[in-house]
């Protein structure tokens, strides 16, 4: 179905009490994202899941791509991409319902728009926007502790200048460069090239260019980012945050691609 299409059918579904129950939704970007297992493919979910026809293609979420309003975020099951596209064309729906917010944080989006693009009402959308699933952002979500900043949703610590390397480099040499800041560093911090899951928490939806919360301090931001993570789509690729967009998509291993951007946990910071 279109994307308004499918926003359609979960109220009709509502309506209708379908398999008794009226609090269906179309998943936001982070539910919907939540079933990806990084360890598998076709489909990307975890072994031994009880889900019945996962088809291999582009499944809908409610969450609007703020770099172009017509279009939406979607995620690809075999492989696990998160990108976006036309809300006019045909993608897949696999509605959910519960309290996403015990677990997953909220998008950032908080505005709706139709399938042309324009700003509207939120009212009764069923969109991201109407709903904002998810824990709420702390009121002072980044704070800055010398050359660190602190992310108190996810007690994460970034550098704050985000180009450790001054240049694009290759997987492995992000790997040497975040060991090579472990050996210069004074102090007991257990930096890391992040996951994409810890680089994908930064992402405001609702944001674009780059696609990260109003007013944060970070300095230096490249485009795109790699994580720790490797693709077992194609296991020469790994996983990388293009900033941005927003998207999650793969660099080849061997290709000088990507920037760096050193993580580690607050706790090894002894932030207050």
């Amino acid at each position: 179905m279109m994307w308004a299409e499918a926003l359609d059918y979960v109220q009709d579904m509502n309506q209708n009490k379908i398999f008794g129950f009226s609090d269906w939704r179309m998943p936001n970007r982070r539910e919907l994202r939540s079933l990806i297992s990084h360890q598998s493919k076709n489909p990307s979910l975890p072994n031994g899941h009880p889900f019945i026809n996962v088809f291999l293609g582009w499944y809908w979420t409610s969450t609007t791509a703020a770099i172009n309003t017509a279009y939406a975020w979607y995620i690809h099951m075999e492989g696990a991409r998160v990108f976006y596209g036309n809300k006019k064309q045909s993608c897949l729906l696999w509605p959910v319902r519960g309290e996403g917010n015990k677990v997953l944080s909220a998008t950032g989006q908080t505005q709706c728009y139709d399938a042309d693009g324009g700003l509207i009402s939120c009212g009764g959308s069923g969109q991201d926007g109407t709903l904002r699933s998810g824990t709420a952002w702390p009121a002072r979500r980044f704070e800055v502790v010398g050359d660190t900043v602190i992310d108190h949703l996810t007690s994460l610590g970034w550098l704050q200048s985000a180009n450790l390397t001054r240049e694009q480099v290759t997987w492995r040499e992000a790997f040497s460069a975040v060991e090579q800041l472990n050996r210069g560093s004074e102090l007991a911090v257990n930096w890391r090239l992040p996951n994409i899951n810890e680089l994908e928490s930064l992402v405001d939806c609702s944001m674009h260019s780059p696609a990260l919360p109003a007013g944060h301090p970070f300095q230096e931001l490249q485009d795109e980012y790699w994580s720790s993570t490797t693709s077992m789509f194609e296991p020469e690729w790994a996983w990388a945050l293009y900033v941005n967009k927003g998207a999650v998509g793969v660099g080849h291993k061997k290709d000088a691609l990507f920037s760096v951007w050193a993580v580690c946990d607050m706790l090894d910071i002894g932030a207050s």
